[in-house]
């Protein structure tokens, strides 16, 4: 696969009102880890190999265990994830499959169980943003940087 063309290159200045979203976000009072959960969930459904490794690193290099990114694709049969990212992953898999399934009632209703109203709209937000990310990344074809355990291989 090679990349279509550099988004970034070619339009920083289109880009940089989503660079100035994910700043917000990070401010917006929820949780780093719950923020890279929700990132890299959306891209695992995605498949957007990209921003899988750019999510793997920016957790793990903040403290993020190999058990709970492992098993993030089968978090509804893992102990390891709380009730508030439990009810964020559901979130996110809903809108991240919104085309197919709508917003369901049941898992909103977890959300705003666990999430202050500024909070639903900063995770939506983010869910939002990260399925834009994906799509950026995908259309253009954007490769994933080559890891050091693959360049010793």
């Amino acid at each position: 696969m090679s990349q279509r063309i550099n988004h970034f290159a070619i339009a920083p200045d289109l880009l940089q009102p989503m660079i100035q979203q994910e700043e917000l976000l990070k401010d917006s009072g929820l949780e780093y880890s719950l923020i890279e959960l929700v990132k890299l969930r959306a891209s695992q459904i995605n498949g957007c190999a990209f921003c899988i490794h750019m999510h793997t690193h920016d957790a793990r290099a903040h403290g993020e265990t190999e058990d709970r990114m492992h098993l993030l694709n089968a978090w509804r049969e893992s102990s390891l994830y709380n009730d508030r990212e439990r009810a964020a992953l559901a979130w996110t898999e809903a809108l991240t499959h919104v085309s197919t399934q709508g917003a369901p009632d049941a898992d909103y209703a977890t959300v705003a169980l666990h999430f202050s109203p500024r909070e639903q709209v900063a995770l939506t937000l983010l869910i939002s943003a990260i399925n834009s990310w994906n799509r950026i990344a995908i259309g253009f074809q954007t490769p994933h940087p080559v890891s050091q355990e693959m360049e010793t291989a």
